[in-house]
């Protein structure tokens, strides 16, 4: 008998070893894991499918969202505006991820996510043909963040809706990798778009409206946005349950919640009062609150970084828009290594481990004052690019796993990019005001890396001092992630 038993139990566990192995090659569709049942998994193929749609749509937006920013800097530049213009393009776009994010994450929860998606990105389109027709290149790029602020909970909620727990590191990795190759190609595409080789040809054009070479590149831009909301249009509809834009869903949303305890919201009132409590509840959760905290100090660095490193560039190398523009690419790049890497060997459960690449990333930071040539700064930003990619895939997936367990998919990413543009915001406003006061990019890049160091270490110890104090929520918290299994 035992030993029949043993035999069963030897044939089911490599079942699901060769299941797990077949659908790791057919990423992104999920594996069979324990905790979901067939019935609960959506079709190997249709996940396939539209995982790939979506990447691809993600692709051409955010080739266009980076060479955009390139173009916007030359635009400003061209016309003659002070330091501190250009670098508030930084905090331009990120305003309307501030200011609309208690409306933004109910709009993706109320709509098909391709949908939504779809008219982000005629957003976008509408921000760039502003500055074609005169309105002033910040105005035009903040309606550019308006579009970006509606697409990311979409963008992001979608993985939530279609893959388990255990799955949501490997599809981060391949879509922060797919996100960081498009910054590459993007920035490098903006910076060939109003470089002395590409410019002449695009201005020969004689397009309507194209009075230089940096509107030559955003008209060009504006085609790229068109060709991603072609996927868009090819994105799947999720069997997610829709929630209606004035309905507030604390909970209701969520998987893990009963369906009629969504509460009617007042208008707009209502809608403020439900995001802050999703805002609250994401930061009271003992783990949410460390990959809260972790993405919000990353992304609100790295979003003025690669300004920063422009800056750098031009008094460290003597490089111009076009040649700076190439080192960002080299961040990016090393940026998309860590993520892949991280993507192959991070479990969800674990990935609090990577705080200390943090503190590195921090004291890496402070040497680039020390570099002033290629052959150093090449691998050294690649480096410094791959550690950032290693720490923030694990951390984006943990915080989407505790955000769509507690609110739901669209409300979750909606309050984390909340959290994370109010970083982007306030330091991009500082750097520009310190900019304006005469502040060097050697002291910028200073400030900078003395921030994170400082910043992921305090992390650090929050969250020790959460597992000495709350071990058994902080436990079960694991279990849960680990197990795909929700609340």
């Amino acid at each position: 008998m035992a030993t029949a038993e043993g035999a069963f139990w030897h044939r089911a566990m490599a079942g699901v070893r060769r299941a797990r192995d077949i659908t790791a090659h057919l990423l992104p569709g999920p594996p069979f894991t324990p905790g979901i049942s067939a019935a609960d998994a959506p079709p190997t193929l249709s996940m396939k499918r539209g995982f790939y749609t979506i990447m691809s749509a993600q692709f051409f937006s955010s080739l266009a969202d980076n060479a955009l920013f390139v173009a916007a800097v030359e635009l400003l530049r061209s016309n003659g505006a002070p330091e501190w213009e250009r670098a508030a393009l930084v905090p331009m776009f990120a305003l309307f991820y501030v200011l609309l994010a208690p409306f933004v994450g109910a709009f993706a929860d109320a709509l098909p996510k391709g949908r939504v998606m779809l008219i982000s990105n005629a957003i976008k389109v509408l921000g760039c043909l502003m500055m074609l027709w005169g309105s002033h290149p910040l105005l035009a790029y903040a309606v550019v963040g308006l579009g970006a602020a509606a697409y990311s909970p979409a963008k992001y909620g979608i993985l939530t809706e279609l893959l388990p727990a255990s799955q949501l590191v490997k599809a981060n990795g391949w879509i922060e990798g797919l996100t960081i190759s498009s910054i590459i190609l993007g920035v490098l595409l903006g910076g060939q778009l109003v470089g002395p080789v590409v410019a002449p040809l695009l201005m020969g054009l004689h397009l309507p409206g194209v009075d230089s070479a940096p509107q030559a590149a955003i008209a060009v831009l504006v085609l790229v946005y068109a060709l991603a909301a072609l996927f868009n249009l090819g994105i799947p509809r999720t069997s997610a349950r829709l929630v209606p834009f004035w309905q507030s869903s604390h909970h209701a949303s969520s998987p893990c919640a009963d369906p009629g305890s969504g509460r009617r919201s007042a208008g707009v009132w209502g809608l403020l009062q439900d995001f802050w409590r999703c805002n609250a509840s994401l930061w009271g959760d003992k783990l949410g609150q460390i990959s809260l905290s972790a993405t919000t100090l990353f992304w609100g660095v790295s979003g003025n970084l690669r300004y920063i490193v422009l800056a750098w560039a031009a008094v460290a190398l003597g490089y111009d828009t076009t040649q700076a523009s190439a080192l960002v690419g080299v961040v990016a790049l090393g940026t998309a290594a860590g993520a892949i890497l991280a993507a192959m060997r991070m479990r969800l459960q674990y990935a609090t481990r990577t705080i200390p690449l943090g503190i590195g990333m921090g004291l890496l930071v402070l040497a680039m004052n020390f570099i002033n040539e290629l052959w150093l700064a090449v691998p050294f930003l690649i480096l410094l690019g791959g550690l950032g990619g290693y720490l923030v895939v694990p951390m984006n997936a943990l915080l989407q796993h505790r955000g769509h367990c507690l609110m739901g998919a669209g409300r979750s990413i909606a309050v984390q990019n909340f959290n994370e543009q109010i970083a982007i915001l306030a330091l991009g406003a500082l750097y520009s005001l310190a900019s304006w006061g005469g502040l060097t990019a050697y002291g910028a890049i200073t400030a900078c890396g003395l921030l994170v160091a400082i910043s992921m270490w305090l992390i650090g110890r929050w969250y020790v001092f959460n597992c000495r104090n709350h071990g058994g929520e902080m436990r079960k918290l694991l279990t849960i992630a680990r197990s795909d299994k929700s609340e």
